[in-house]
């Protein structure tokens, strides 16, 4: 539930810091010789031993840093995690009413607990997946649609 939500926003000198890093570490990722799951190694300055981790952590950390130059807060939620509705309406970035018509219109799976509903994250994922999905299919459609028309 809540404690299994971590949020992050920067304040000060941590977007400057977050900028650094990411210019930083963004070859890494480019790095041609870095095959699909090959583990990366990363030091941590003052720590004793370099950190073997698995490349999708590294890129995972890059997309933080690059929410965070920016500005941007960023919230971490595991996939199992259980979200309250106001949580998962934060997520959205929707009202609290608008995502408990997704839920009733079966849109967003979640359970009951007692008389509350919990949204599973994974759930939440799925729906935005596909929600982008169906906001590109319009667009393409209407881009064709301008197309046709000679608009574009």
């Amino acid at each position: 539930m809540a404690e299994s939500l971590a949020e992050l926003h920067p304040v000060g000198r941590d977007m400057d810091l977050a900028r650094e890093a990411l210019v930083r570490m963004r070859p890494v990722l480019d790095d041609a010789t870095l095959a699909g799951d090959q583990p990366v190694t990363i030091t941590v300055a003052g720590g004793p031993d370099a950190i073997v981790v698995p490349k999708s952590v590294l890129d995972l950390l890059v997309r933080v840093l690059g929410s965070l130059s920016a500005g941007e807060g960023i919230t971490v939620v595991p996939a199992h995690a259980e979200l309250t509705t106001q949580q998962a309406a934060d997520i959205l970035n929707v009202s609290r009413p608008h995502l408990v018509k997704l839920l009733a219109e079966g849109l967003i799976e979640y359970r009951t607990v007692g008389t509350h509903r919990r949204v599973l994250a994974q759930s939440l994922v799925d729906y935005m997946k596909a929600d982008d999905q169906r906001r590109r299919a319009a667009a393409a459609e209407l881009t064709g649609l301008g197309q046709e028309m000679s608009l574009i």
